[in-house]
């Protein structure tokens, strides 16, 4: 797919991160995704508190992860978040690299979907708050 929007975001792998073996422990990779994914939203202006603020809550309610090299302590890693669908879910795809050689760590997605606040309904199109900023208004 192509993507909409995307961004990167460089990081050093920190000791806490990492396991016994010495290399990221697999549940921090959401944390690389999640720090992505909120600068992907804050170059649109639709950050967390905008959501909010729009009525919207956007939970996540997929997520994918393909393991293909360990990231370990100290290692500069790139992670790229690349909007690919918007009209009615967001999809996130992610690529996590070693930051000085661009071989590929990890690959990802996560689909949020909306729920309107005040009454806690699943929203099936994605709301005007969001395809405004995107260009793609009603």
């Amino acid at each position: 797919m192509t993507a909409v929007l995307k961004v990167e975001v460089e990081t050093d792998v920190p000791f806490f991160h990492v396991d016994a073996m010495e290399v990221v422990w697999h549940g921090h990779y959401v944390q690389y995704f999640e720090q992505a994914r909120t600068v992907l939203l804050r170059s649109i202006d639709y950050d967390y508190p905008q959501m909010r603020a729009s009525g919207y809550a956007w939970p996540v309610v997929e997520c994918h992860i393909k393991y293909v090299r360990p990231a370990r302590y100290g290692q500069k890693i790139r992670i790229e978040a690349a909007l690919v669908e918007f009209e009615n879910r967001l999809k996130i795809d992610y690529t996590i690299r070693d930051a000085a050689s661009g071989q590929r760590l990890t690959k990802a997605y996560t689909v949020q979907v909306a729920v309107d606040m005040a009454s806690g309904e699943l929203q099936f199109v994605s709301p005007p708050a969001l395809l405004e900023r995107l260009g793609a208004g009603a």
